[in-house]
């Protein structure tokens, strides 16, 4: 698709010069925080054997979070080029693909361990038929093709650079729009929203019986879990999709001034880049969740 000089205006706003320096700084913090502690994690994870769902989500969700960090570095040159994409029409449109692909695998991964844990706590006796490592295997399974199938429009669209001197990826942030999109945006959203809050209103109706002193550390971790992965959602996901909503139903009615134009897309941009926090997020979720990770961390910084 080509841009028009307007629309760049409206996308990137005069003073994107400031802008792409904070990005490439935010970028470049995250990559550093986040590679360490996935990379060990998926380590640690792969040297265990999945014998329980929890373990297979686990594993699966470590792989989505160091892919969706890897992509980075070509964000980080983006922004350091102030908005030049000196990588070619192929790689613009598989960066955003592959960016977008391991984002909404994570947030469906970390839906899906709370829906196990809520077995695990709610329903332990009933639940142990169903969680089962091959069955969390075909759920992932079905997950990363139907994401992939979703996603494949962004791999499929005409050249997006403004002009042969000036190479502008729309594809990084998605800045162009459709009606469908906000269709598939919100229940790309709410889906593993609606899991996650009804799996912890019922786990924490489950955990005010719970009195016993013996099954105190099943609470404990159970809240840990909920706080961190709320926390998760609540600055990583819930922030880009309520941006993003708004910023396709603008576009969609069109006839928006310059400042509303910029501000918009400033606010999908911050929101998209505030999504790889997730990445920095779930290492400190798998410490308390995963005995694996826990020891493997305590091996690596604790020898005498």
């Amino acid at each position: 698709m080509n841009v028009s000089v307007e629309e760049m205006q409206g996308f990137y706003g005069s003073d994107y010069h400031q802008e792409n320096i904070v990005f490439s700084t935010f970028y470049i913090l995250i990559f550093i925080f986040a590679v360490p502690g996935n990379a060990l994690a998926l380590w640690a994870f792969f040297r265990q054997a999945s014998t329980s769902s929890f373990k297979v989500f686990l594993r699966h969700l470590s792989v989505a979070d160091l892919s969706y960090i890897l992509i980075l570095p070509m964000r980080i040159v983006y922004h350091l080029s102030d908005s030049h994409w000196p990588f070619g029409h192929v790689l613009c449109q598989l960066a955003g693909f592959l960016f977008y692909l391991n984002m909404y695998c994570s947030l469906y991964l970390m839906s899906f361990i709370s829906l196990d844990r809520f077995m695990a706590v709610v329903l332990p006796i009933k639940s142990q038929s169903v969680r089962k490592a091959l069955y969390a295997k075909v759920v992932v399974g079905i997950l990363w093709v139907t994401v992939i199938v979703c996603m494949s429009p962004i791999l499929f669209s005409k050249k997006n650079v403004t002009n042969n001197s000036t190479g502008i990826c729309i594809k990084l942030y998605l800045e162009k729009t459709s009606p469908m999109a906000l269709v598939s945006t919100i229940v790309a959203f709410v889906i593993p929203l609606t899991i996650i809050v009804v799996s912890y209103i019922l786990i924490l109706l489950k955990l005010r019986t719970i009195t016993q002193r013996e099954e105190r550390p099943v609470r404990d971790n159970a809240i840990r879990m909920i706080i961190l992965i709320v926390m998760n959602f609540l600055f990583a996901f819930v922030p880009y999709h309520v941006s993003r909503v708004i910023y396709i139903e603008s576009h969609g009615h069109g006839h928006m001034t310059a400042a509303t134009l910029e501000s918009l897309g400033r606010a999908n941009r911050i929101t998209s880049a505030l999504t790889c926090v997730s990445g920095v997020l779930d290492p400190v979720m798998y410490f308390f969740l995963n005995r694996a990770y826990r020891d493997t961390l305590q091996q690596l910084f604790c020898k005498r």
